[in-house]
């Protein structure tokens, strides 16, 4: 195969000199006015009749077909909105165009103006009458879809897959506009969009392995970040009162097809709001993505669909443990014993991490949604406002969509001094590695300034994206995910 692919490459560098002997710059040049294909194909489309000629038209695009045939050669254009046929006659061309036809390959890039209309077989075409070409492909591309029902192959030339798999560029536009939906609808609620640093001190914000780096100038150690969420507080206390930022976190632990080192969050918080707040926006953010969608409320998920009908399932964290689990999750005899019956190994740990492991073993698989489960034990939300009638529970919702969790939201922590406890409790034991292992001081010093209560969320656009386009794994909802180098 190796050499089968250098041959045919060596056939197209051939090609490129004959171009380039024409007279023609094989890299081509640049090319006004072109019409994008699936606005073409718009148009009225007519039988061809030398009599009563259809619509000039200007294109421009790659070839991924191409079917000589003596005097008569047909080739199909695409570009990112459609694919349109060409038809090329000798008697309908220049001398110099109609060489240019029989040097052309798969993947390259031409330019052609003509008249459209149909074939007598109904097919849209365009009939060139000049040809301009525009770049050489000097690699082989697949013949249409050949060879890119492979995953590995299509991460690996995701810039073959996007031409070739009407799935990926389809994601890829959907993508686009939900993450701008998202923007417009916070817009007009009134958040203001921030950029907050990449490069963190302290790594923060979350529990989470950080990817390490070393400022030269400075002699430092840094992290990439692995949440958006502390700086945004910052801005809360110095008054910017709904504050949103779409960015990049990084995070290095495994990859799965929920899970991706680097992946894009949303964050965002609202001044004198608290988690049913965050409910309330949560749920109007996604049935607007929904709707921008275009398919309806109701979108299918594998062999599932799902219902984006306002208002939400809201649930309470005790009563789906009590109904799935079995037992109260207050209660540590059964918690343990439930635990040993699902063989999860509870020497050594706390009442609440077994509780979470419970249920995440035996109740969020069952979580068909979308529904808001809230109220979590306080323990596993260091950056959360406790109850204030139960301050064992923590103001704090996950929204799941068939077993996926989709958003995290919390009435935020305010209070400098609880801050600090919860953060030295978390810290205590952590191994020196692992991302908190050192207390942000600054950013507790900042909520003795003052952080007015406050609601906070955080969306995953990849998985959002995911569930929104029917897609199941992350990396192909994510242009260039991370994969193993090559050997």
């Amino acid at each position: 195969m190796a050499d089968d692919a250098q041959d045919l490459s060596e056939v197209r560098q051939e090609k490129l000199r004959q171009i380039a002997a024409l007279g023609l710059d094989p890299w081509g040049h640049r090319f006004d006015g072109a019409t994008p294909i699936g606005d073409i194909r718009k148009l009225p489309a007519a039988p061809f009749d030398d009599a009563k000629p259809g619509p000039k038209v200007r294109a421009a695009g790659r070839v991924v077909r191409h079917r000589t045939g003596g005097k008569l050669q047909f080739l199909e254009l695409w570009d990112q909105t459609g694919r349109v046929q060409l038809m090329v006659r000798v008697n309908k061309v220049s001398e110099t165009d109609w060489k240019v036809v029989n040097l052309l390959d798969l993947g390259d890039l031409v330019g052609v103006d003509g008249e459209f209309g149909a074939t007598k077989t109904g097919e849209l075409t365009i009939q060139a009458e000049k040809l301009t070409f525009l770049a050489k492909s000097l690699e082989p591309h697949p013949k249409d879809t050949y060879g890119m029902g492979d995953l590995e192959y299509r991460l690996r030339h995701r810039y073959l897959d996007l031409v070739y798999t009407p799935d990926t560029l389809r994601r890829a536009h959907q993508r686009v506009r939900i993450v701008r939906t998202i923007r417009n609808h916070l817009d007009g609620l009134g958040y203001l969009e921030v950029e907050t640093p990449t490069l963190h001190a302290i790594a923060g914000g979350a529990a989470a392995r950080p990817f390490e780096t070393h400022h030269n100038a400075l002699d430092i150690p840094l992290f990439l970040r692995i949440a958006l969420e502390l700086p945004l507080k910052r801005l809360l206390v110095g008054g910017i009162e709904k504050v949103y930022e779409v960015g990049r976190v990084f995070r290095n632990e495994g990859i799965s097809p929920r899970h991706n080192p680097e992946f894009t969050m949303l964050e965002l918080y609202q001044a004198y709001g608290d988690y049913h707040t965050m409910m309330d926006l949560t749920e109007g953010l996604i049935v607007a993505c929904v709707d921008a969608l275009g398919g309806g409320r109701t979108i299918p998920y594998g062999e599932k669909s799902v219902a984006f009908e306002p208002p939400f399932q809201r649930a309470k964290y005790a009563d789906l443990f009590r109904e799935h689990v079995g037992c109260d999750m207050t209660d540590e005899v059964a918690v343990r014993a439930a635990a040993r019956a699902e063989q999860i190994a509870a020497d050594g740990k706390a009442h609440d991490v077994l509780v979470q492991e419970l249920f995440e073993d035996l109740v969020e698989e069952k979580l068909a949604g979308p529904v808001f489960v809230y109220d979590y034990p306080a323990s596993l939300c260091p950056l959360t406002k406790r109850k204030r009638d139960n301050p064992a529970v923590a103001e704090r919702f996950e929204l799941y969509v068939h077993g996926m969790e989709l958003a995290n939201a919390y009435t935020e922590l305010n209070d400098p001094v609880l801050q600090e406890q919860t953060f030295r409790q978390q810290l205590a034991g952590l191994p020196a590695d692992e991302s908190m292992a050192k207390m942000d001081a600054d950013f507790v010093r900042a909520l003795r300034h003052g952080m007015p209560p406050a609601g906070g969320l955080g969306v995953g656009i990849d998985r959002l994206v995911m569930l929104l386009t029917n897609t199941p794994t992350i990396r192909d909802v994510i242009l260039f995910p991370l994969l193993r180098p090559q050997g």
